[in-house]
């Protein structure tokens, strides 16, 4: 790369990642692509949902550029003083699979892009949540669809329910997701409780055509969960 271009290419990422810094004491390599407009937001929602093999394969740039970035990322972090943690990246998909980075799979390679750099002035402790709340698996999506002639990629069935997998929708009952009950947003307190004592739970959303965007309806969670969380309220509201 000409000197020329790689510093104004540091210009960016520098840009990007006090940006992200700022906001949350910590910077991530996906953070500076999407800061240095290399990768839309919309394709890490469906990397994320395991419709994209790998994020590179989404990145709006050639590898040996996006290999600079993440050198003059590393080297900016460096200089910061932040400290590297790796971090999980767990797809919003049912079987929680591991979401790979690179498109050659490469170990060392997925390890450099799992890498979080994190403010070496906070305590022990806020780093240990700041990297614990960064691992965390990321929360499933049931879209309530507003077509209703949908057809699922596996069993070619419909329903009322989807989830969105690689290849197309999905319906509940191949995802295994059809056992959990439906509880209807409204009830701030119900729901948490619900959702803490709920192993497994995925958030229910619908898109409205006047706000353009998906708003959430409520969450499926398990039944067990929903009927004991309700008898504690019950027996709460007698005493």
């Amino acid at each position: 790369m000409h000197p020329q271009n790689r510093k104004k290419l540091g210009d960016r990422v520098v840009k990007a990642a006090e940006a992200a810094f700022a906001a949350r004491k910590y910077v991530s390599s996906v953070d500076v692509l999407v800061g240095i407009g290399w990768l839309d937001p919309g394709a890490v929602a469906r990397w994320q949902r395991g419709q994209v093999e790998y994020l590179e394969q989404v990145v709006q740039t050639n590898l040996p550029r996006i290999s600079e970035a993440m050198k003059l990322l590393r080297s900016w972090a460096t200089t910061k003083g932040l400290t590297p943690s790796e971090t999980h990246y767990v797809a919003r998909t049912p079987s929680r699979q591991m979401l790979r980075f690179s498109k050659s799979g490469d170990p060392t390679i997925e390890k450099l892009y799992r890498t979080h750099w994190i403010s070496g002035e906070l305590s022990e402790k806020r780093r240990e949540r700041l990297v614990e709340r960064a691992s965390r698996a990321p929360e499933l999506v049931v879209i309530q669809p507003l077509n209703e002639t949908w057809k699922c990629h596996r069993c070619s069935g419909t329903g009322d329910l989807l989830i969105m997998e690689g290849p197309g929708p999905a319906c509940l009952r191949c995802a295994g997701l059809d056992d959990l009950e439906f509880l209807s947003a409204g009830d701030a307190l119900l729901t948490r409780r619900v959702k803490a004592k709920s192993a497994r739970h995925a958030v229910v959303v619908r898109f409205s055509k006047t706000r353009r965007r998906h708003e959430r309806q409520g969450l499926l969670v398990e039944p067990h969960a929903l009927a004991e969380s309700q008898r504690e309220l019950d027996r709460q509201n007698r005493e």
